[in-house]
């Protein structure tokens, strides 16, 4: 089937909220292999909209912050050639290289950190609390143009979670 091919059904009534739990129509999904089924056909268009593709029709969803979230940490190696692996919520596994970035976005209101790791097709899970606190623990410093950068490798990439002021160290 071609691109014309496809029925274009708007809106699905499907959510995931902040802490990647998927309902429909208000209610939780509770099958995991269904979320799990839902999640493999999910991608997220050129206007940032998560859609729910699949060879026959497409919908938009509503989608609070990230469609997953990063339960878990696996370390494999060590020093600049580390791989992180992290797991989500619904047991993918994405190592953190040039190609699935770690960021952390900062709350201006709060100055609260947000930590993501990029995904497939344009999609990022969150890190869950106690995962980017064993991330931190991980962290080191690195000097870049100049500046003393404290963060992570993993994949041979150098990671910022933060940016260290002058005589400042990290604990």
């Amino acid at each position: 089937m071609g691109e014309h091919a496809k029925n274009e059904c708007g809106v699905f009534d499907i959510r995931i909220n902040r802490d990647g739990l998927w309902f429909y129509h208000g209610t939780p999904i509770g099958r995991r292999e269904l979320v799990k089924l839902f999640a493999s056909v999910l991608r997220r268009d050129s206007d940032g909209r998560y859609l729910l593709e699949t060879p026959a029709e497409k919908g938009v969803i509503e989608v609070e912050d990230v469609p997953f979230v990063a339960v878990e940490l696996t370390i494999d190696g060590a020093g600049r050639n580390q791989k992180l692996i992290f797991r989500t919520n619904i047991d993918e596994n994405v190592v953190a290289d040039a190609d699935h970035a770690l960021r952390i976005v900062i709350d201006p209101a709060t100055g609260e950190p947000s930590p993501y790791i990029g995904m497939r097709d344009g999609l990022a899970a969150r890190l869950a609390r106690p995962v980017y606190y064993e991330l931190v623990e991980l962290g080191g410093e690195e000097t870049i143009n100049g500046e003393t950068q404290f963060g992570v490798w993993s994949a041979g990439t150098f990671f910022v979670l933060g940016t260290l002021d002058e005589g400042e160290t990290v604990e």
